[in-house]
């Protein structure tokens, strides 16, 4: 497999003979405004503009998008993506509202779908603390993360917008992935914590899947995202789990 950092939480996956697009936000830098009630809300999102033409991010195979806030499925996104692509999804609300867009071939994620001889799996996940779900759980909303398997590679996971929780933990017991994919940016509500993985959130997951390579995304790419690249690695270097942990910088693939 090759996974492509692009931005943010969008990916470029080449697996198993396919290539998938993930939660693309494709917008120019500083199209959106900052996320009020967050840091750095004065910020424009994205912060940082697109190093991949967004010509090569279209032609894929199927896209799957993970949750529908703006920086995993944008505008631009909805503009530029061909609309006859398969659009994988969380749930029928999900569906419905890319449905709207013009989008005519979108499918629900279960436990066993399948494309093209990959196999795929939904995962739960919990976007922030109880603490900000029980205070602004409607805004942060239902979020999910997916596996794929092939007899030909490794089994990947793709843990989404969650902390680390028993939904990740129950992945993990569940599927025994080779590679983890973590949104790590520690993107946080004012006042109510982190509501992606932080450093400790990582160590965690180290820890419950240590033979696991683990790929950091999610990173220096919108204002409320805290946490950069290099403290990540730095802190993974003095928790001794550097060699387990990929954290690509945009443009970058990691070959596995």
């Amino acid at each position: 497999m090759n996974i492509q950092q692009i931005r943010n939480a969008t990916l470029k996956l080449e697996y198993a003979g396919n290539t998938f697009l993930i939660d693309p936000m494709l917008a120019e830098q500083g199209a959106y405004p900052g996320l009020q009630g967050a840091p750095n809300s004065h910020l424009g999102n994205p912060t940082v503009g697109l190093v991949v033409p967004v010509d090569e991010l279209t032609a894929v195979d199927a896209v799957i998008v993970t949750h529908t806030h703006f920086d995993h499925w944008d505008d631009v996104a909805k503009d530029v993506l061909l609309k006859h692509l398969p659009v994988f999804v969380q749930h029928e609300a999900d569906a419905q509202l890319i449905r709207s867009s013009g989008f005519t071939d979108v499918r629900v994620l279960t436990n066993t779908t399948e494309f093209k001889g990959v196999a795929l799996s939904r995962t739960s996940g919990q976007h922030g603390s109880d603490a900000a779900i029980a205070a602004i759980g409607e805004l942060l909303g239902e979020v999910s993360g997916v596996v794929f398997r092939h007899p030909s590679e490794k089994t990947l996971y793709l843990a989404g917008d969650t902390l680390w929780n028993d939904h990740v933990a129950q992945a993990l017991n569940t599927y025994h992935p080779d590679v983890v994919i973590l949104n790590c940016g520690d993107a946080q509500i004012t006042g109510l914590g982190s509501i992606v993985m932080n450093t400790q959130d990582v160590l965690e997951v180290h820890r419950a899947a240590p033979q696991a390579t683990l790929i950091a995304t999610h990173l220096e790419g919108v204002a409320h995202a805290v946490l950069s690249r290099a403290e990540l690695r730095a802190f993974a270097a003095d928790q001794g789990f550097a060699a387990q942990l990929r954290v690509p910088d945009d443009g970058q693939t990691v070959a596995l």
